[in-house]
């Protein structure tokens, strides 16, 4: 697990350019939940500030964590300068203030599960809003999926994380979700999903592979390997879709 959290440095630029933003919408439907105007919000596991940049905008003093300090500097160069980081995961962080909302785009999962629910809760203001974001981005037509999983079949059965509690994918709800329904911590969970469509060459879609940690771990012979034979069997141009899964609870 670590092995893979902290794979995504040596590829940063490679992140920041080929990995999709976040729509809008995201950040509205978490406003539109809060019910109240957030000042302030703290990011675990931001990345290069794909997601910052969507809060910033809307004028949250935003204070961007991760682990990694190759990707904080690529974060650096593309979000405001008021935007304040800080290097740690979240079991590095320490409750020093509260912050009206807290937030995780596609790096929850990396957290660790003990004590995770009780060190977000001790970082958000009473009534304070937590929201996740998370969901694949894959082919829209599943001919070209099913080419791709044939391709990298020799060499990894699915790029996809699993979900960290063994929430099947037909369950209505899915995890953060199911967890934070159990914690006493936090309340009024939902659950809502944005979609969002892009179309890539085909150049782009391997290049956006190359930043998923399933292959960032293979040895690079096997990984050139996967990518020449993914290169193969699609198209020149691929329209992708992706569901932000979007996960929001209110501190109790």
């Amino acid at each position: 697990m670590t092995e893979r959290a902290l794979s995504f440095g040596s590829v940063a630029a490679a992140y920041e350019r080929f990995r999709p933003g976040y729509p809008a919408e995201l950040a509205e439907r978490v406003l539109d939940y809060a019910g109240a105007p957030v000042v302030d919000a703290l990011e675990i596991g931001a990345g290069t500030g794909k997601m910052t940049r969507v809060f910033a905008a809307r004028g949250i003093a935003v204070t961007a964590t991760d682990p990694d300090p190759a990707m904080l500097a690529e974060l650096r160069e593309h979000v405001p300068a008021d935007v304040v980081t800080r290097e740690g995961a979240l079991e590095d962080l320490r409750p020093d203030r509260q912050y009206g909302l807290v937030y995780s785009a596609a790096a929850l999962h990396w957290t660790d599960p003990a004590g995770r629910w009780p060190r977000i809760a001790a970082l958000l203001a009473p009534g304070g809003v937590f929201a996740s974001f998370g969901g694949p981005v894959e082919p829209a037509d599943p001919a070209v999926r099913k080419a791709i999983e044939e391709a990298q079949a020799p060499f990894l059965e699915t790029a996809q994380f699993p979900s960290p509690d063994g929430t099947p994918p037909e369950n209505e709800l899915q995890w953060p979700g199911t967890e934070l329904e159990q914690s006493e911590l936090f309340a009024d969970v939902r659950q809502v999903v944005v979609r969002q469509r892009m179309t890539l060459s085909a150049d782009d879609l391997v290049g956006l592979l190359s930043t998923v940690s399933a292959y960032l771990i293979l040895p690079t012979s096997v990984r050139e390997q996967v990518f020449q034979r993914i290169r193969r069997v699609v198209p020149d141009t691929i329209e992708l879709v992706s569901d932000h899964t979007a996960h929001l609870a209110r501190r109790c």
